[in-house]
């Protein structure tokens, strides 16, 4: 665990966190010192996660849960609320894979059944929010993070599916957080850009090299050329900005979007 811990004291849920980002999300939360409490589909790949951050002196535990099963949310949320004492951070990673939602290809080719996957990402994020946020207000405090990427503000043609729901979830947090006005419980997003370490990110960048004739290293050199800052960011980066958003010093954050895109898209 590293110095700072300016998360001790707080519990935290991840759900998704056996993925690249939710991963290093929940492991960030806890060498940060938050309790974490990690949710996903695969059980091996919460069981490293979960070592991990307890190898490192942190506190974790990992339980297989589906997000899109509102009714096992619920008992989940309700269990570590019971258990933990109350739930401080909600922060959801959950999504399916690129070849399921057809990202690359253009909206006149993209399949009603594609583009609908994709807004399984939006009904997640809300079944998470929605059981989180209840047993925050009952406490009177507590933040939800909700996650998009750059396709919510459109700047790249072949992500039609995934910008839908983006831009989706990012209305979802608007009104969420105006809803919670005076509850204690604050409602942020956090928007990044494509993360070359993570495995959507390889996965995207193989499927556009396929269609223009490029390498997946020159797909994510263009990611990375299109910042401002000429890198892209990596999940550490946006392990870093879930920890911003759900201190204490970010208390006066809510109904806004923490653009961690490197100048991808702008406000």
């Amino acid at each position: 665990m590293n110095g700072s811990s300016v998360l001790t004291g707080k519990r935290a849920v991840v759900f998704g966190a056996g993925g690249s980002i939710g991963a290093a999300v929940a492991r960030r939360f806890g060498a940060e010192g938050a309790e974490v409490f990690l949710a996903g589909r695969t059980g091996s790949t919460l069981a490293a996660v979960t070592r991990q951050i307890n190898e490192s002196g942190g506190r974790a535990t990992g339980e297989v849960v589906d997000a899109l099963d509102d009714t096992a949310v619920d008992a989940y949320l309700d269990r570590v609320h019971r258990e933990a004492g109350g739930i401080d951070i909600e922060f959801n990673a959950v999504g399916p894979r690129v070849a399921e939602y057809g990202n690359g290809k253009p909206a006149v080719e993209l399949p009603v059944a594609e583009f609908t996957v994709a807004q399984a990402v939006l009904t997640t994020q809300f079944i998470t929010a929605r059981g989180a946020a209840r047993h925050m207000v009952r406490q009177g405090s507590g933040v939800v993070i909700f996650l998009t990427g750059s396709p919510a503000r459109p700047h790249v043609p072949g992500s039609t599916a995934i910008g839908a729901a983006f831009a989706g979830i990012e209305n979802l947090m608007r009104t969420m957080a105006l809803e919670l006005t005076g509850t204690g419980v604050r409602v942020v997003c956090l928007r990044t850009a494509a993360n070359p370490d993570s495995r959507t990110i390889l996965e995207t960048a193989e499927r556009l090299g396929a269609r223009r004739n490029l390498s997946r290293d020159e797909v994510l050199a263009g990611f990375a050329a299109s910042t401002w800052t000429k890198v892209s960011p990596r999940t550490e980066d946006t392990a870093a900005s879930a920890v911003l958003l759900s201190c204490d010093d970010a208390r006066m954050m809510t109904g806004t979007v923490h653009n961690a895109t490197a100048g991808v898209c702008t406000d």
